[in-house]
């Protein structure tokens, strides 16, 4: 096996979702033990050790779910902001969008000085003006920004461009404007929605309101052969004057993708550029950055304010429907649309404020995965709380007197609002704006899972292993150990993968040219949340600090940028739907490992068994299903390929995944049934043109799964964070293996 290699235990992000309590139970004595290894077998260990020391603590109790908003950026001078946000990757700088047609940009520094990143003329009237911003998911590569305004006197146009920055990224030129879309609007001032942004599948998305007045009198919303009260979805990665977007098709293409392109005033038949249908206003809408779902804030008239979770295809039911309840007699029927998460009448607020699904680590971690919204007129911020029975429950979380126009992401997660007189504000913990202590000590030798006297090794209650098919890891070499509670035992899931008792810890050092530079402990915590928690080891290679939310840094000489994961980062891939602890299941294990401890090679699964970790005995590991590493070329080329692509990819890619792709790449689907093999890709051909697919029988350099895991830096690249360089020995074997099948069969 090659050492550079060895799988992780815990690698960056996913959404953080609850994983129902494992199967595991208390050694009482009522499960018998596994049968002894046949005469004559090795085992590696010979008793399960005692572990009094490296068990996962409880979290940090949060206090409440309070929090305060905190004055940010005060030295920056606004007039009518509507939007906050950065570009990706960049935590440097912020821009904010005013309605009057100026984007302000100041660095992220306590009291920056701000400068105009470009002024367009626009008709500020009513809710018209400048409304939306977007930066190309390329921009660090191609400098494209899209804007979203009206323009024109009387009738208002909605109109997307993209412009491209100047020299220096300081400004952006507005001669390089190329118009994407433009929709003409009625003579009302209101109901112009704007929002842009891209979505995870790397397309631009658009919320337009109805056009206006009282009741979408012209009917709008229920509409589709025009494209007022509907969120658009386009293709603008090849955008030219000639063609500047295209229709996203497919299966997961839009749902009228086959009809004519619609103009300015709308077509003859539903229009295809329609993602999602039946809104009034959609005021301030978001896409999850761990699940990819798309979060509005769809305004209301008299009766109800709503958040709507927004899916392909769906109609969200204006005017026919505000909120839960019928609006106006339609003749299409009721189950037609699709209800709201949530809503709120007119004695709490009237006009909601879409926000974002909570993912930073500063607030308390009961908001983690929740959504957090307000209202323009009261200034209330609320959370939704799912209820237990697979819906939400709407809690208050503040009272402030903000007019709140929109909220802000950062990319580390955090929330900000912004306040439509001017103000720019930090959602912060009550009582101060300090980060929650982490559950966890400062440094690795006081957790309990390494030898406090050398930290470099681990404590005694550790077990190590090491899997078939290791992650790859910029060059790093890893070492593995797994800690659960005495008394307890490992449970086997329904699809293979291990469950693991709460109190779990894995473990694992990440060496760069044999130096220790990390260390990362994954845990389950006494209530059944896993989180993951990463070391910086100093110079002098005694101990190690904790490291908290996403830091890049520059190791060895020539240095070589490494980047130490956040909390969040690390559920971004240790998803729900691979059963959280990735590369600790049967397949991964059933093979032979040195245990320095005893000097012996084993059977990891055999020698698990052996000192009783599982519950019940899992038996012969020739029973056990397999997988080889994917560089031992003993193996057959597509059984290494396929154990590649299970490591490195299917712990999102997989069915019940977060990722907007139905693709399932785990090592025992057949490779017809991964939706990846012959398909059309939907997020973008990479220039490769029409005979781009996920994987191409024969021709690697048709295959846009080959392209991705080619690149890094972009929003193209696969793995989408925590590498930031390329596995050119794992791409070749992909290469290799996608040039050699004839068939997807």
């Amino acid at each position: 096996m090659a050492a550079n290699r060895l799988a992780p235990t815990l690698v960056v992000i996913a959404s953080v979702l609850l994983l129902e309590a494992c199967h595991s139970s208390d050694d009482d004595g009522g499960t018998p033990p596994p049968p002894p290894p046949p005469p004559g077998t090795t085992v590696g260990l010979d008793a399960r050790p005692s572990n009094m020391t490296c068990v996962a603590p409880a979290k940090t109790a949060p206090a409440g779910t309070s929090i305060q908003t905190q004055r940010v950026f005060q030295s920056v001078s606004l007039s009518e902001p509507v939007a906050m946000l950065q570009a990706p990757r960049d935590t440097s700088r912020w821009f904010v969008l005013q309605k009057t047609g100026s984007v302000r940009v100041f660095p992220n520094t306590a009291s920056p000085a701000a400068t105009t990143f470009i002024t367009l003329s626009v008709n500020s009237g009513g809710e018209g003006g400048l409304l939306g911003m977007a930066f190309d998911p390329n921009f660090a590569a191609n400098g494209f920004v899209f804007l979203s305004f009206t323009e024109n006197p009387t009738p208002m146009v909605s109109v997307v461009a993209r412009f491209t920055v100047n020299p220096g990224g300081a400004t952006l030129n507005p001669s390089s404007r190329l118009d994407i879309i433009r929709v003409n609007q009625p003579s009302f001032t209101n109901h112009k929605g704007g929002n842009i942004a891209f979505g995870p599948d790397g397309f631009l998305y658009l919320g337009l309101g109805d056009g206006g007045s009282s009741g979408d009198p012209n009917g709008h919303g229920q509409n589709t052969n025009d494209l007022l009260g509907d969120f658009v979805r386009l293709d603008v990665s090849n955008a030219t004057v000639a063609t500047p977007y295209v229709i996203p098709k497919g299966a997961t293409g839009n749902p009228f993708q086959n009809n004519p392109i619609c103009p300015a005033t709308g077509g003859a038949q539903s229009c295809p550029e329609i993602y999602a249908s039946g809104f009034r206003n959609p005021w301030r809408w978001s896409f999850d950055s761990a699940t990819g779902d798309l979060w509005v804030g769809d305004v209301g008239q008299d009766r109800f304010e709503e958040i709507d979770r927004v899916l392909r295809g769906g109609n969200y039911g204006w005017n026919c429907r505000e909120g839960f309840t019928a609006f106006n007699n339609c003749p299409t029927p009721a189950a037609n649309f699709a209800e709201p998460v949530a809503d709120y009448g007119r004695t709490l607020g009237t006009s909601v404020t879409g926000g974002y699904v909570y993912r930073g680590t500063q607030l308390p971690s009961l908001l983690v995965g929740r959504y957090i919204f307000g209202d323009f007129t009261t200034g209330t911020i609320w959370q939704l709380a799912p209820n237990g029975s697979g819906g939400f429950t709407r809690e208050q979380l503040l009272d402030t007197t903000l007019s709140i126009s929109s909220f802000g992401e950062g990319n580390d997660g955090e929330l900000y609002v912004v306040d439509y007189n001017g103000g720019l504000y930090k959602i912060v913990p009550a009582g101060g704006s300090g980060t929650p202590a982490p559950p966890v000590p400062t440094l690795l030798s006081q957790t309990g899972c390494v030898n406090p006297q050398n930290a470099t090794q681990p404590a005694s209650g550790l077990i190590p292993y090491a899997p078939s098919a290791p992650f790859w890891s910029d060059n790093a070499t890893k070492e593995r150990w797994l800690a659960i509670p005495n008394g307890t035992s490992i449970g086997r899931a329904a699809d293979g993968d291990f469950s693991f008792p709460n109190g779990t810890v894995l473990m694992k050092h990440f060496r760069l040219n044999n130096q220790l530079v990390e260390t990362r402990l994954f845990m389950r915590h006494p209530d059944g949340d896993w989180a993951g928690y990463t070391y910086q080891w100093n110079a002098q290679h005694t101990d190690a600090t904790l490291v908290q939310g996403r830091q890049t840094v520059g190791i060895g000489s020539p240095a070589q940028d490494w980047t130490f994961p956040s909390g969040n980062d690390c559920l971004t891939c240790h998803t729900s739907a691979a059963g959280f602890a990735l590369g600790l299941e049967a397949a991964q294990l059933n093979r032979d490992f040195t245990y320095t401890s005893t000097g012996r090679t084993a059977n990891q699964l055999r020698t698990l068994d052996t000192i009783t970790m599982f519950t019940p005995p899992l038996g012969d590991p020739a029973l056990q299903p397999t997988m080889p590493d994917p560089f031992d070329t003993s193996a057959p080329l597509g059984q290494r390929a396929r154990a590649y692509l299970h490591t490195n990819c299917a712990n999102c890619h997989r069915t019940g995944g977060p990722t907007p792709s139905s693709m399932d790449l785990r090592y025992s689907t057949l490779l017809s049934s991964t939706n990846a093999c012959g398909v059309s890709p939907s997020s973008g051909d990479l220039g490769i043109g029409a005979a781009a697919r996920i994987i191409a029988p024969g021709s690697a350099a048709n295959s846009v799964l080959a392209a991705r895991m080619n690149r890094r830096n972009d929003a193209n690249a696969m793995p989408p964070l925590a590498s930031n360089i390329v596995d050119t020995g794992g791409v070749a074997l992909i290469q290799q293996w996608i040039n050699s099948l004839t068939t997807c069969q």
